[in-house]
């Protein structure tokens, strides 16, 4: 099974400033944590043990997030605090490993992800997740991404996960052609092609790309080897359609939900979503909706 993912965490997140100005996109809160925590509990709930933060120099309270704060500790140790303090040191499991490592220069998330391969290799799986999405699966059984990993597991080929859109949005999204029939949630189906954002009466089908991956390692010397592509960078689907005709790629439909946290809006609805479900705060915040829209 996969053990390593890596998360590519670079970019300025132009989209949400000016919050994103002076601290990472990654970094803005979901009720109570910040969006890049959940990512990463979504990967170590898959069983990821290794994660790579693809970084660069401005994001390093990313890194900190993650790090052990020994002042922060010693306080909460004195004033007797010890559910915070268990709570900061359990943000990652004693078994769990979080590696840093920057790109320099953005070029892309082709580019990204070859970053990582110092420390993956060229001969391992490895996952790869955009912070920019949360996948919820809070209603399912099991989470999509532990069913893609085990689904790579089965089926040795590259696995990109993805939802079913609704067709007037097609033009938003890497959209994805199944060789035959639209798999069902859960499954995987084979590709003949991936299409960049496609008019609607263009596109293949409505399964969108919505940034999960299982890869294996030696997709990173075809990373090494794709030219610059669109706006001058490194693009993983390039990357990916190379792949594709070599040995293969596969989608596997998910069948949780997923909030844009690229965006404002992703911000508030997912905001919206894990808020109402919160084991502290979630009934007072029903309270708090109930009372402005009543007040509408």
């Amino acid at each position: 099974m996969i053990r390593k993912a890596v998360l590519p965490v670079a970019g300025f997140g132009t989209r949400c400033l000016p919050a994103s100005k002076a601290i990472p996109k990654e970094m803005i809160t979901i009720v109570d944590r910040p969006v890049i925590q959940y990512v990463v509990e979504e990967a170590i709930a898959a069983g990821i043990r290794e994660i790579v933060l693809v970084t660069s120099s401005n994001k390093s309270a990313i890194e900190n997030h993650f790090d052990t704060h020994a002042e922060l500790e010693a306080s909460l140790e004195a004033k007797g605090k010890h559910e915070l303090l268990e709570m900061l040191r359990n943000l990652v499991p004693d078994n769990v490993s979080i590696i840093s490592i920057r790109q320099g220069v953005p070029l892309g998330l082709g580019h990204a992800v070859l970053c990582a391969r110092p420390i993956i290799g060229d001969n391992e799986p490895f996952a790869v997740l955009l912070p920019d999405v949360l996948v919820d699966n809070s209603a399912n059984p099991a989470t999509d991404l532990a069913g893609m990993l085990a689904a790579y597991d089965q089926q040795q080929t590259a696995q990109l996960m993805v939802e079913e859109v609704a067709w007037e949005h097609v033009e938003k999204y890497g959209i994805v052609a199944p060789a035959g029939d639209v798999p069902a949630p859960n499954q995987s189906a084979d590709l003949v092609g991936m299409v960049e954002k496609p008019k609607r009466d263009a596109a293949p089908s409505n399964l969108a790309v919505i940034g999960r991956y299982a890869l294996p390692g030696h997709i990173f010397p075809i990373l090494a080897a794709t030219k610059p592509g669109a706006g001058g960078e490194i693009q993983l689907t390039d990357a990916l359609e190379t792949l594709r005709e070599q040995s293969g790629v596969q989608a596997y439909r998910m069948q949780g939900t997923t909030y844009d946290c690229g965006q404002p809006l992703g911000y508030l609805e997912a905001t919206l979503a894990y808020a109402r479900r919160h084991p502290e705060f979630g009934e007072g915040f029903k309270a708090l909706l109930s009372r402005y829209h009543q007040g509408e």
